[in-house]
């Protein structure tokens, strides 16, 4: 759902900064490039120490180089299917630095192996949530489905309550519980996401092959 009307908002605002990159001479597999590794070290570095709002400011100027290097590539009319791999591969392991930070963090200094174990299933999810649209693709389905909890739910959700959670060290009182809360949003909003996905695949897996059979009952009828 805010893949569908966030992304049209931040392409037209950052649309000039791209074009300005393109007058630098810069690529957008390198921005692609230095924005997964910004959102690693943002999330690798700071959320395993506890502190979550400098962590998201930093995860957060970086992460918009997911609508930067493809609005450069349409601007420049080089979209491939190079860049489009490299991007989408590159997601998945910005995903997975951001929730493998917090379950350092938990298993660590924030001593909880209840949350720990939640935020590694949002990261192990949303791996799945990913797989199963690009698999589902790959063999010829649509898989027409908006899910509850996609990537851009996933980050607003989980990176708008670890900013604010971080706040508790400016002495912000309670304000600390909204990351948990979040947290289990997402693990149920993905596990939702997850089976909406495999239903929406194994209904149009059986329509396509359904399709198929009717047609070879067809061309051996005329035979």
């Amino acid at each position: 759902m805010l893949n569908k009307y966030a992304r049209a908002f931040f392409t037209r605002v950052l649309t000039p900064f791209a074009a300005l990159l393109i007058r630098l001479g810069v690529s957008p597999d390198a921005v692609t490039l230095i924005g997964t590794g910004g959102v690693m070290a943002g999330a690798l570095v700071f959320y395993p120490q506890g502190e979550f709002f400098w962590g998201t400011v930093v995860i957060t100027l970086f992460v918009f180089s997911d609508l930067v290097d493809g609005n450069m590539a349409r601007q420049l009319g080089r979209s491939s299917r190079w860049g489009a791999f490299l991007d989408s591969t590159l997601d998945r392991v910005a995903d997975a630095a951001i929730f493998g930070g917090l379950a350092l963090w938990y298993a660590g200094r924030g001593d909880s192996l209840t949350l720990c174990a939640v935020t590694i299933f949002c990261l192990a999810s949303g791996q799945v949530v990913s797989y199963t649209k690009a698999r589902g693709e790959s063999i010829g389905l649509p898989v027409n489905v908006n899910g509850l909890v996609e990537r851009a739910e996933r980050l607003v959700i989980s990176l708008v309550a670890c900013g604010f959670a971080g706040l508790h060290k400016f002495g912000v009182p309670g304000i600390q519980y909204l990351l948990p809360v979040a947290l289990w949003i997402v693990a149920v909003g993905s596990l939702v996401t997850l089976i909406q996905r495999v239903v929406t695949v194994r209904r149009e897996a059986a329509e396509a092959d359904a399709v198929a059979a009717g047609a070879g009952d067809q061309g051996d009828a005329s035979a």
